[in-house]
């Protein structure tokens, strides 16, 4: 028998922070910015029923924010980040003066013709829209913290999302009360601010090529989820070309 050493690869190398960063960023090719549904909502070519189709079914989504955040503190033993992180909470469900962004969304309804307690009771809310938001809120209940964070960075993309509906809107859909729109408005800096907070968590926490394929895995599921809400949308409101 041979005593032979048998040679063992070594494991590959991590990403340097610079380019896990830019890995991360590359995902935003799969975001539902690019979605035959939100291409056409924000191409003018959807209709009035369209458009209150998405206005009620993303509200199960917006409703479920802070329940998403909430289980991101419970699971975190860091006191600095949990201070940090409760801030999304109170951008959503409001405080003080301050209305949130459920209920600029709500406003946003109601804009679009909806009343407020058909949305709040989540009627219309296709299946497979609760399907994908309700496994979003498990993801994050269930796995690392950090993981949850992780997942959040679909945030890297959402201001570009929202300028395209503050630039053609207004224009293509003069019926929506402008006011209505608040709730774009206040994410463009609200999200910046956070994707700050999130890619600072995950670039210091996933730092192994293990991990950082894992942190990839991550923002490729939440890509996912929120494009098939899409697909659900399309199926049940279809799709203008």
């Amino acid at each position: 028998m041979s005593t032979a050493a048998v040679a063992v690869a070594p494991p590959p190398a991590p990403w340097s922070r610079t380019e896990f960063e830019e890995r991360l960023r590359a995902e935003g090719a799969a975001y539902h910015i690019h979605h035959p549904f939100n291409r056409m909502l924000n191409g003018g070519r959807a209709s009035v029923e369209q458009i209150r189709g998405w206005v009620a079914n993303r509200y199960a989504y917006q409703a479920t924010i802070p329940l998403k955040d909430a289980a991101i503190v419970s699971n975190c033993p860091d006191r600095a980040v949990r201070r940090a992180w409760i801030r999304r909470i109170l951008d959503h469900d409001g405080h003080g003066h301050e209305a949130g962004g459920i209920e600029a969304w709500l406003r946003l309804a109601e804009a679009v013709g909806l009343r407020r307690e058909e949305v709040e009771d989540q009627r219309h809310v296709v299946p497979g829209v609760r399907f994908a938001v309700d496994a979003y809120v498990d993801f994050a209940r269930r796995r690392p913290w950090q993981e949850a964070v992780c997942a959040s960075l679909t945030e890297l993309f959402a201001p570009a999302i929202h300028r395209q509906r503050l630039a053609h809107w207004p224009e293509h859909y003069r019926w929506i009360d402008p006011d209505g729109l608040q709730y774009f408005r206040n994410r463009i800096g609200q999200a910046g601010r956070d994707v700050e907070e999130g890619l600072a968590i995950t670039l210091d926490h996933f730092r192994s090529a293990e991990q950082q394929h894992r942190a990839l895995a991550v923002l490729r599921f939440k890509l996912d989820v929120l494009w098939a809400m899409n697909d659900a949308m399309a199926t049940r409101y279809g799709v203008a070309e």
